[in-house]
């Protein structure tokens, strides 16, 4: 257990360091706070995890294909980790090194910035609320897995995809990356396409998820879907 949290740690600080190295601007001040941010948000979690949840600490490494997991998510976990990795290089390049978009307003930087508060709240309370929050798409009959209504769930049915499209849209607003934002349409595509294959297996294979539905109407954003 100990060795994963060591690796988790060092792991996460590959990618602000990635926007740094790639913007050609070690000082750039955008950079520095999504970096700061992203850390933050990572390693609170992974602290929270390791020492209140170690079950999903340890679900959270599950490899795909294992543990039952249905076999069209294999192909939506790779595209999300490459369209993440592309999104990530694409924004400092674009942003600094290369300046391919025109400079945002600051109104536009501080709504990424609120954006991205956003986020962090949705995300961090999706693990806190949710024991069962598995990296992926399946049952999880070896932990008892059993639906979950309560604090974010009783908001929308899929609070962490919802933090996630709140980062991938907020971050290119903060950093001034255009093209960052482009790349962040096929990734909340994807999220959208996977919450209603996942709702499908959820509603066909898990006591009492559609009744949650009745209770929870809306799936990502209030009072449109």
């Amino acid at each position: 257990m100990e060795k994963k949290l060591v690796f988790a740690f060092l792991y996460v600080l590959i990618f602000p360091a990635l926007i740094l190295v790639l913007s050609g601007n070690p000082l750039w001040p955008a950079g520095w706070i999504f970096g700061a941010w992203f850390i933050l948000l990572c390693y609170s979690t992974i602290l929270y995890l390791y020492r209140k949840d170690p079950a999903l600490f340890a679900e959270r490494f599950r490899k795909p294909g294992a543990g039952n997991h249905v076999g069209w998510d294999r192909y939506v976990v790779y595209g999300l980790g490459l369209g993440f990795t592309l999104w990530i290089v694409i924004m400092p390049l674009d942003a600094q090194r290369f300046g391919g978009s025109a400079v945002f307003p600051p109104w536009l930087n501080i709504l990424g910035f609120v954006m991205l508060a956003g986020s962090f709240f949705l995300f961090f309370r999706s693990f806190t609320d949710n024991t069962f929050l598995s990296p992926l798409v399946r049952i999880q009959e070896d932990r008892g897995q059993r639906v979950v209504s309560t604090g974010v769930y009783g908001f929308v049915r899929h609070p962490m995809y919802l933090g996630a499209i709140l980062m991938f849209i907020g971050a290119p607003l903060l950093l001034g990356s255009g093209y960052g934002a482009l790349t962040g349409i096929p990734l909340t595509a994807l999220l959208m396409a996977r919450i209603m294959k996942e709702e499908e297996m959820l509603d066909r294979e898990l006591e009492g998820y559609r009744k949650y539905t009745g209770n929870v109407r809306y799936r990502l954003i209030p009072f449109l879907w």
